[in-house]
């Protein structure tokens, strides 16, 4: 007879099968329940946090072009400051530069608006400034563009004028402003002007452009008080 083979029993305790990790499944994410393993983002929230990112950024961006509106731009009257208008002339000078044509610049100075501040308050005095740019915004084109540039200062972009047809349109401007008037305390206020004009030259310097005008403005003062 054959000798019997004992059987021993096996050593360790055999795992249940649930505790093993899913065929094709890391241990780490198994242990998880199906959740991404530490390391590895998201993607839902990934997009929503880039969603929320490009958001911020579209209105920061809107805000700072906001603000360099307003940077150039006077708060009394609506139209363009010094710095705005100083631009534009930058930008006439290049493209006149470039392709050619022909613009001039208008340089205005109020008379008689001292008078109108000093004995009726400046409240009476911005109106009237406000008065005048709303005038000169309506008196020339939509290319056209209107600054104020000092306290009684106004100055106008013109384009496609001759130095003959800018001059013309600069009487008009002075018109437009003797026409302007504000009713206050019962009372009609209004003033003059007296306007210079340049021509603007391709590539010419703001500051000539700026002085030549102003030179012109004083010529026509003097002009004015002689008529």
């Amino acid at each position: 007879m054959g000798k019997t083979i004992p059987i021993r029993p096996a050593v360790g305790k055999v795992r249940r099968a649930s505790s093993l990790p899913s065929a094709g499944r890391r241990p780490a994410e198994a242990a998880a329940g199906g959740a991404a393993a530490p390391g590895h983002a998201d993607p839902v929230r990934l997009a929503a946090e880039v969603a929320r990112l490009e958001a911020e950024l579209a209105a920061m961006r809107a805000r700072i072009a906001e603000l360099e509106t307003h940077a150039e731009s006077d708060p009394l009257t609506g139209v363009m400051n010094r710095r705005g208008f100083e631009r534009e002339l930058k930008r006439a000078t290049a493209y006149l530069r470039r392709y050619g044509g022909i613009a001039a610049l208008v340089y205005l100075d109020l008379d008689g608006f001292k008078p109108v501040n000093d004995r009726n308050g400046h409240a009476a005095g911005d109106a009237m400034l406000k008065a005048v740019a709303a005038s000169l915004v309506k008196a020339v084109r939509a290319s056209d563009a209107v600054a104020r540039i000092g306290g009684d200062e106004f100055a106008v972009l013109l384009w496609n004028l001759s130095a003959a047809d800018a001059r013309k349109k600069a009487n008009g401007l002075e018109g437009a402003i003797a026409a302007t008037s504000v009713s206050w305390d019962g009372q009609t206020l209004a003033v003059g002007a007296a306007a210079g004009v340049a021509e603007i030259s391709p590539g010419a310097e703001v500051g000539e452009l700026v002085a030549r005008a102003d030179a012109a403005m004083y010529a026509r003062k003097r002009e004015r008080k002689g008529e």
